[in-house]
């Protein structure tokens, strides 16, 4: 059986995330544009993942190797992810791109076995280390974007998505504009890099014994590096332990680790971090903890 290229759940996030004007129409025409690139690049499509930007397809390439084709409808996102991965095309730690039409918001990327999320293992430290020491290395240069930039827009975003959910009642708009200010503050100044700027769990996958953990999807700018860090000192958190605790645990691990800055960008990104949950009406010890963190 054909895997359902486009479901209701995933035509809903997409236009939440780009508006129905964008989204409606390209999830109309995927199955199309699915066709046409597959026929293209000699693939199979055996599974659809969901994405709050597009949709993943894990295809079966012509030599029978795993590959991923990823489908936007937001030629931004496509250039920008292609650039970045294209940047870092000589670390071992990040997913390679094997081609692209950027004239249809497409890239095919090789696929990663098991390919599994990282989701609730424990977290390996040494090598999410190694992992930010290579994004952080490559010579800050190309048609990327300032982190501010990013920061502006997700905090935009974030606060039309707390106003319209169950989150309003937990969460309020002062917290969020609290946390976009501290962001701004941080974003503006210190170190530059070239930063993945979505470095949390689920975008880093496991590619087996041989190569360990490598990172997707990126959301790519200059700005500080000390933001790649901030999703793992959360993991500890959520598990009932403390920032700090993350942050001893990835510190002897990064070069030139700047626990102030890491612990300072937790909190400005505090109220994102609790809104997902919040959203879904979840309030948890957890939630509660981060909820204080922003405060």
């Amino acid at each position: 059986m054909a895997p359902v290229l486009i479901d209701s759940a995933a035509r809903a996030r997409l236009i939440d995330r780009f508006g129905a004007e964008l989204a409606e129409p390209w999830c109309d025409a995927l199955p199309d544009l699915v066709a046409r690139l597959t026929a293209q690049w000699g693939l199979e499509v055996r599974e659809a993942r969901p994405g709050n930007t597009g949709r993943t397809l894990l295809c079966t390439g012509p030599g029978g190797d795993p590959q991923v084709l990823k489908l936007t409808p937001d030629a931004t996102v496509a250039r920008s992810e292609a650039a970045a991965l294209a940047a870092w095309a000589g670390c071992s730690r990040v997913v390679n791109v094997l081609d692209a039409d950027l004239g249809a918001n497409a890239i095919l990327l090789e696929g990663l076995v098991p390919g599994t999320q990282l989701g609730d293992r424990d977290v390996p430290w040494a090598e999410v280390g190694d992992l930010l020491n290579q994004l952080h290395s490559v010579e800050p240069a190309g048609p990327f974007g300032k982190l501010a930039t990013g920061i502006e827009f997700i905090f935009g975003l974030s606060e039309r998505r707390r106003r319209e959910s169950p989150a309003a009642a937990q969460m309020s708009a002062e917290v969020l504009a609290k946390g976009r200010e501290r962001a701004m503050a941080l974003a503006t100044s210190g170190p530059v890099a070239l930063v993945h700027g979505d470095l949390h769990p689920a975008n880093v996958l496991d590619a087996g014994p041989g190569r360990g953990i490598v990172a997707i999807d990126p959301r790519a700018g200059f700005g500080d590096p000390a933001l790649d860090a901030v999703d793992w000192m959360f993991v500890p958190m959520a598990k009932g332990g403390t920032i700090d605790d993350g942050i001893a645990a990835l510190a002897p691990h990064v070069e030139d680790f700047d626990a102030d800055r890491v612990r300072a960008w937790c909190v400005a990104m505090a109220p994102l971090i609790a809104l997902s949950p919040l959203r879904r009406g979840e309030r948890t010890p957890f939630t509660d903890a981060v909820l204080e963190l922003a405060r």
